[in-house]
């Protein structure tokens, strides 16, 4: 199969996702930059949001240049990534509106982590599919960034119920983690 129509799908949904999350912000009551220190938890959350919307696109840009011809379970296994990241926006509502309190930090992690083991999962199903010697096998490799990114996530999941702060902070850090691209696929594909 081509893997196109999966791309532009995938680059809608996202697009959409990051849509509803910018449309949940709720406009200041009065007109000075005091009337937005009642929202500085939103859009805190916003800019964490898109900032793993941002990546999660950038990232599956990169895996699908390498990627040479995608099957049905790779439709699956994509499908499954963009469930966890649509429900991105609902988490990220519930946290800024309730100030970081536990239970909304917890969930927040388990949303994430939850996408990040689906982008594992669609990283070994697409390798599952190509041979030893292609491109996106050599490029991949071990997939250490990944492997450490849910550890870190459930490390956050669990600290948060001690403090929520410290979850958020282990979050932060897998997003600063990944800010960067991954060069395996462009130094791969430029070799």
């Amino acid at each position: 199969m081509h893997k196109g129509r999966l791309e532009a799908f995938s680059d809608g949904v996202l697009a959409i996702i990051i849509t509803i999350m910018v449309l949940e912000l709720k406009v200041p009551q009065g007109t000075d930059l005091h009337a937005l220190q009642a929202l500085l938890p939103a859009l805190l959350c916003y800019v964490l949001s898109f900032i793993y919307v941002g990546i999660y696109w950038n990232n599956h840009h990169h895996l699908f240049q390498a990627v040479n011809h995608i099957n049905g379970s790779v439709l699956w296994a994509n499908l499954h990534l963009l469930f966890w990241i649509s429900l991105f926006p609902f988490v990220t509502g519930w946290m800024g509106e309730n100030h970081f309190a536990t239970w909304t930090v917890v969930t927040y992690g388990v949303v994430l982590c939850m996408a990040g083991s689906a982008y594992f999962v669609l990283v070994r199903v697409l390798l599952a599919g190509h041979e030893a010697d292609s491109p996106l096998t050599k490029a991949i490799g071990s997939d250490f960034k990944g492997k450490v990114s849910v550890v870190i996530y459930i490390l956050g999941i669990a600290l948060a119920f001690a403090n929520a702060r410290i979850g958020l902070t282990l979050y932060t850090v897998v997003a600063i983690i990944w800010l960067i691209p991954d060069r395996r696929i462009e130094k791969t594909l430029a070799a």
